[in-house]
């Protein structure tokens, strides 16, 4: 055999271990208990034309999260965030190492970034950049986000009447006509946080953090 002269020798570096979508989650999801403590996270949740990644609810505000691993592309991008623009009123997108040098260059400004990846073996989040009130977020459409029992709740709460047998597309332009949006949208955190998914067949996977199953009981 051979020997080779450690001075030319060529060092065979590791190959990086690809991210994908899977691996991230459940990280994410425990990163995100680390930035804030009571909360709840609904993945895979329609708006619009689009479907986000999850959608991270406190009792002050509705995020969506948008998540690129290492397999995915910025192919529907520019559509996807004209979605979660309507719909929430702050937004992150997460980035696997692949995009993280040049995520800044694909979503807006008032968006949040956290990045990700493998450090000692496991996932490693960095806040990158805090999100910002979303310029062009509209209660209108976080309001759909809402089942028709929700918008009666928060009917009940600001003491009008229920209109049980209306439809849900009247029960908001009722409430719209006549609940300032800010308090609206407390209103939607409100029911969001508490929402029972056990009620029905289950569609959306869902992870509550620890604080807020302990606030619960």
């Amino acid at each position: 055999m051979n020997q080779i002269d450690e001075e030319t020798a060529v060092q065979i570096k590791p190959v990086p271990r690809v991210l994908y979508d899977k691996d991230i989650r459940p990280a994410l999801f425990n990163f995100l208990d680390s930035l804030y403590e009571t909360n709840r996270i609904i993945e895979e949740k329609e708006m619009g034309s689009s479907r986000a990644d999850a959608v991270l609810v406190t009792f002050k505000a509705v995020y969506g999260i948008e998540i690129k691993s290492d397999q995915d592309t910025y192919t529907r991008l520019d559509r996807q965030v004209k979605d979660y623009d309507r719909f929430f009123y702050k937004n992150y997108i997460v980035a696997g190492t692949r995009h993280a040098a040049h995520i800044t260059e694909h979503v807006p400004v008032h968006w949040g970034i956290i990045t990700v990846e493998i450090a000692d073996g496991k996932e490693d989040f960095y806040l990158l950049r805090k999100p910002l009130k979303n310029p062009n977020f509209d209660i209108k459409e976080t309001l759909k986000l809402l089942w028709k029992t929700e918008l009666i709740h928060i009917l009940a709460r600001n003491n009008f009447p229920l209109y049980k047998e209306k439809s849900k597309e009247y029960i908001r332009k009722r409430l719209l006509a006549y609940i300032p949006a800010e308090k609206l949208l407390k209103g939607v955190c409100i029911e969001l946080m508490e929402r029972d998914y056990t009620l029905v067949k289950p569609v959306h996977r869902m992870h509550r953090s620890k604080m807020a199953r302990r606030k619960k009981r």
